[in-house]
């Protein structure tokens, strides 16, 4: 359902009692993460009449849903997640943003939704951080974090695809992840749950898949451990990704392991960044199945000697040990890897502009 016609306009509507300058400071001295809002979000509609139209940008608040509004009912629902940062000369840069509206569209197409033109996306960042840019926080390692996502917004009770829908756009500043320096996790692996199954919606960046996931994940708070590993639903064996992150083992001679992406597993924008500056480095990385043994066996072996997961809002997160209910691998006290750092480094100095961007990865949305 790509929509083809002409870019949209936005009418821009300023919000008449915006957070003040000495409130917003206090917040973004120390924001956490999806705890407070920029004064205004983005709107854009769509019918199957007259495809998207009515750009707008408007004072943030609540949505308007009616009680049988498709999204409510059959959850046709996709989001995404990037960031805005701001660099030390004060312009603001986003990193990737077309594949995230790439991938916005992908999950929009296996949810039956429309797809947004990438300039309309684009052009849907630019013009929020014209109006809210100074909620782009300047701290070290902190950022504002852009939350696209897009909805049916039909009220009919058929089980069918929307023929109304609507795409926003919300911000949120956004703290360093790690607040006292990069620590490992342990992952917990359940016993009964998976995360998605072939022929699914496990590539969509869908709310379901992400609901799917809570159960387990509380599983793993119980068990002390920050994260659940999935596995795939056939036969339970090989790993598909964490609750909300792609995961790499490293092994004792240097190789980048990671699952390939096989339909269950989401299109991590970081995930094909860490592969490509691997690479960069001579590094040979292999994209295939990988076994639950092969990461436990490896690991009491010495042949794996790292683990991270990656993903937008941490960047790179060090793991240090793997749990169920009858093993434990790893060791809890061992310090990140060398590598893990290494590339986590690497690529955040990239996003806040503080080492070259030699493939043309940052978008400078300011101006």
């Amino acid at each position: 359902m790509t929509d083809t016609t002409a870019p949209l306009s936005f009418e821009i509507s300023r919000h008449t009692s915006p957070v003040n300058d000495v409130v917003r400071s206090v917040i973004l001295d120390d924001p956490g993460f999806g705890n407070h809002f920029t004064d205004h979000m983005v709107s854009i509609d769509w019918s199957i009449e007259g495809g998207w139209d009515n750009a707008r940008v408007i004072p943030y608040g609540p949505i308007a849903l009616d009680p049988a509004s498709s999204v409510l009912h059959y959850g046709q629902e996709v989001f995404e997640g990037l960031k805005a940062y701001r660099h030390e000369d004060g312009s603001i840069w986003g990193f990737r943003p077309e594949a995230n509206a790439t991938r916005l569209n992908l999950s929009a197409r296996r949810l039956a939704l429309p797809e947004l033109p990438v300039e309309d996306f684009m052009r849907s960042l630019r013009e929020l951080i014209a109006v809210d840019g100074a909620w782009v926080p300047s701290e070290y390692d902190t950022s504002l974090y852009l939350r696209p996502f897009m909805i049916a917004n039909e009220s009919f009770l058929g089980v069918r695809a929307a023929q109304k829908a609507s795409y926003m756009l919300i911000a949120s500043p956004a703290g360093p992840y790690f607040s006292s320096g990069v620590k490992p996790v342990s992952i917990w692996l359940p016993r009964e749950y998976s995360r998605a199954g072939r022929g699914g919606t496990g590539e969509a960046k869908s709310g379901g898949n992400y609901a799917a996931s809570l159960l387990p994940q509380r599983e793993a708070v119980e068990n002390g451990c920050a994260q659940v590993l999935f596995l795939n639903a056939e036969n339970r064996d090989h790993i598909d990704e964490l609750g909300g992150m792609n995961v790499f083992l490293v092994t004792r001679d240097g190789r980048l392991l990671t699952p390939n992406l096989n339909g269950n597993i989401l299109h991590g924008i970081t995930r094909s960044s860490i592969i490509q500056l691997a690479q960069d480095r001579g590094i040979t990385v292999e994209e295939r199945p990988v076994s639950i043994h092969e990461w436990k066996d490896g690991v009491q072996s010495g042949e794996i000697t790292e683990v991270f997961a990656c993903g937008t809002a941490a960047v790179v997160t060090p793991i240090n040990t793997l749990k169920g209910e009858d093993f434990l691998v790893g060791d809890p006290e061992a310090p990140a890897g060398e590598l893990t750092l290494s590339l986590r480094e690497e690529l955040t100095d990239i996003q806040y502009g503080r080492r070259p961007d030699p493939h043309g990865w940052m978008t400078r949305l300011d101006s």
